[in-house]
Parts: C-alpha cells; sequence; structure tokens
C-alpha cells in the first residue's frame, strides 16, 4: 500500500491524516489532543514530515499507525 501524509498543523484546529492514495480513504485521523499528545513525546517532527526521504516517511507513517491504535485500546 502507498499512503499520503495530509496535514495542517499550523491552523486554529490543527489535523493530520493518512490516506491510501490509491482509494482516498483515511487510514489514521488525528487532531487536537492527540496531536499535542504527539508533540509532547517527541513522536511528531515538522521536518520529517516535509522530507522527501522514503525510509524517514515510511518510519513516520508507522509510528502514526502505532499511536492512532494504541490510543484507540485507552479506556
Amino acid at each position: 500500500m502507498t499512503y499520503l501524509i495530509d496535514a495542517w498543523l499550523d491552523r486554529p484546529q490543527p489535523y493530520l491524516r493518512i490516506l491510501d492514495r490509491n482509494t482516498g480513504d483515511i487510514c489514521v485521523s488525528l487532531e487536537g489532543d492527540a496531536l499535542e499528545e504527539l508533540r509532547e513525546q517527541g513522536e511528531l517532527d515538522m521536518h520529517e514530515l516535509g522530507t522527501s526521504e522514503p525510509c524517514v516517511l515510511k518510519e513516520q507513517i508507522r509510528n502514526l499507525f502505532l499511536f492512532s491504535y494504541a490510543r484507540a485500546l485507552r479506556p
């Protein structure tokens, strides 16, 4: 699968989504408290999101998926 990162982090209601590039389906959607938690943990790096290096982007997307799933499992 190929993914696309759709992020607008410098607006009043920031968001970050990971989309399936082929279908446009949203795989991960983070906003508000989730984005703040990522920033506090140091897991959200603006420079990594803007890079064109495939291995860096792959790792960032992997981390975003893991964070999203772990957050969904919380009580």
